[in-house]
């Protein structure tokens, strides 16, 4: 039986979004609020009706999948609900899937009108979770994430989704042609046999083109729920609101220079901006995918993004760069290596200009918390280095980094070959002949786009790769003469910027958010935590980075850990009913 999914039997269809997708050989549908005003698509009455007609239809067929005569059944609060949450309620009988997954549905289609997190719907969510309850009720959970509901950003693979990436010319509603993959990215893969419920794919910034903002030509803005006269972070913005609002147990960004961390760090998230290489990135629209690109779990706490690095990292033949991860994840993994007490004789590296010459000193109002955070961090017993990077030609290296022209048309060519034989394209030359239209000119104006040629066969690759290896070797040497286990930064060097800035303003950037460990990080190859600490007087969080070499996750989240459970930083944002500005 084809199962297309609905959120409520007792109400209108929510007139902001329906979705009939390609899977059940309809075309997919967006309906949206008049005041999400960029890249829309006008309806008229006639197709209104129409999807209004579909939508009741849709509840005839879900209703032999509900376990109570109402389509929410069992009232479940979700607001802020954590893996271990779920697992003990599925544990008592408090609740099944179904339950849990009706009631993130409600919450979205309450709310999502107004923060615009996604881009499409999963129609078969609530079916995945009566299947996990059957096998719940038969041999137990099938795997760490059993009943879990979770988001993925829109340029991640899910079989017969589109996957957009936030652009308009992968979307047959905005007047492009739907890039549909045969299969799920390999972190999908592994989210779903893990048990998690995906329930959609959220919004990002045209190919995940923007640190600050999240605006696509696709959906239009995400707004960030604890202020929205505030930027929710970029590129995974749609995920950082998704998890902020409790739309979802937890999500999935992706993270080429800031992608994961600014958006936690705007909305006092979890986010890990794991090693190149231990995630794999197959079937991930890249940006940088020979060098940089990664995929990272955002998160309400560190032990549910621990738990969700545990089911997704690690080698694959589907990503042959994961095999450099093999003997480095941790034994008993992530979520079990935690531990409150690991900061105590552990040494940090301070922030200062010797790690980068942009957006320090920081700002008098961040400085103010930063400093108590390093206080708190030396109460926990570690011990502190002022700018360990003075002096040691660190800001002059990086300056010095070679570009490499043929990487993006290489890495998207070989990700449009991989999304299978009956995609309906598998290159840009078959998506200008089925749209009509040139790809160069509609993404790059007039500049040429390079051949494809594969990075390791350029001399340019060459150059990139040899700084690489200096950067690095000077990043270890810097931890090495210091003693250091890692650095203790502030994710941003300001407080959140304002949704809308005045673009006379003599420093006005439209992507400006002011990161601290981007893109030095992201170049050099290692991984990144964020955990909140406190909260601006506007509502908005101050978050933490903490930065170690290369394979130093489990480190990352323990340190990440005894901050989360000092300081219990993390609120829930109070949700607005009414447009958002």
């Amino acid at each position: 039986m084809t199962r297309i999914w609905s959120i409520s039997a007792s109400r209108k269809p929510p007139l902001y979004r329906v979705v009939c997708l390609s899977r059940i050989g309809l075309p997919t549908m967006r309906l949206t609020p008049w005041f999400v005003k960029a890249g829309r698509i006008a309806f008229d009455k006639v197709s209104l009706w129409i999807v209004a007609a579909a939508f009741c239809f849709s509840v005839t067929l879900l209703e032999p999948f509900l376990s109570t005569g109402s389509i929410y059944g069992q009232e479940v609060t979700v607001t802020e609900m954590t893996v271990a949450d779920i697992q003990l309620g599925y544990e008592s009988g408090s609740f099944t899937a179904v339950e849990v997954t009706q009631a993130f549905l409600a919450r979205i289609r309450t709310f999502e009108p107004y923060y615009n997190a996604f881009i499409s719907m999963n129609p078969d969510a609530l079916a995945t979770a009566a299947e996990l309850d059957d096998i719940y009720a038969t041999r137990g959970p099938v795997g760490l994430l059993h009943g879990v509901p979770v988001v993925i950003k829109d340029n991640i693979d899910f079989g017969g989704l589109v996957t957009t990436a936030g652009w308009e010319g992968f979307s047959s509603d905005a007047g492009g042609v739907d890039m549909v993959p045969d299969d799920d990215a390999a972190v999908v893969t592994r989210l779903r046999n893990a048990g998690a419920i995906i329930l959609g794919k959220t919004n990002l910034p045209d190919f995940a083109g923007h640190g600050t903002r999240t605006t696509s030509s696709v959906a239009g803005r995400t707004i960030n729920p604890y202020n929205v006269d505030k930027v929710p972070g970029g590129s995974s913005g749609g995920t950082a609101t998704a998890v902020n609002a409790s739309f979802a147990v937890l999500g999935l960004g992706t993270e080429t220079g800031g992608s994961i961390q600014n958006p936690s760090s705007a909305q006092a998230l979890v986010g890990v901006k794991p090693t190149y290489g231990l995630v794999p990135n197959e079937g991930v629209v890249p940006l940088s995918g020979t060098y940089v690109d990664v995929v990272g779990p955002m998160a309400r706490s560190v032990r549910d993004a621990a738990l969700t690095l545990d089911v997704i990292a690690g080698p694959t033949t589907e990503d042959l760069a994961t095999f450099s991860s093999a003997g480095r994840i941790p034994d008993g993994g992530y979520l079990l290596a935690l531990d409150e007490s690991s900061i105590e004789g552990a040494r940090f590296g301070l922030v200062g200009t010797g790690w980068r010459d942009d957006y320090l000193p920081l700002d008098p109002v961040t400085e103010e918390h930063y400093k108590n955070a390093v206080e708190a961090l030396k109460g926990l017993g570690a011990e502190v280095v002022a700018d360990p990077f003075q002096g040691s030609g660190f800001v002059e290296l990086y300056g010095e980094r070679p570009s490499v022209p043929t990487q993006g048309a290489h890495d998207m060519l070989v990700y449009m070959l991989g999304l299978g034989p009956d995609a309906p394209f598998n290159s840009i030359e078959g998506w200008e002949e089925l749209s009509g239209r040139e790809y160069t000119r509609d993404r790059r104006g007039d500049r040429e786009t390079p051949a494809p040629a594969r990075p390791s066969a350029t001399e340019a690759g060459d150059a990139y790769q040899a700084w690489r290896h200096q950067i690095r070797t000077l990043f270890r040497d810097v931890l090495e003469e210091h003693e250091l286990d890692g650095l203790f930064f502030p994710q941003s060097g300001v407080p959140s910027r304002p949704v809308i800035e005045d673009p006379e303003r003599p420093d006005y950037n439209p992507n400006n958010w002011a990161e601290i460990p981007s893109n030095i990080i992201n170049d050099i190859g290692v991984p990144t935590v964020t955990v909140p600490y406190s909260f601006f007087d506007d509502g908005t969080p101050f978050v933490l980075a903490l930065i170690g070499d290369m394979w130093s996750e489990s480190d990352l989240l323990s340190w990440a850990y005894a901050i989360e459970q000092a300081t219990r930083a993390r609120k829930a944002p109070v949700l607005e009913t009414v447009p958002a500005r």
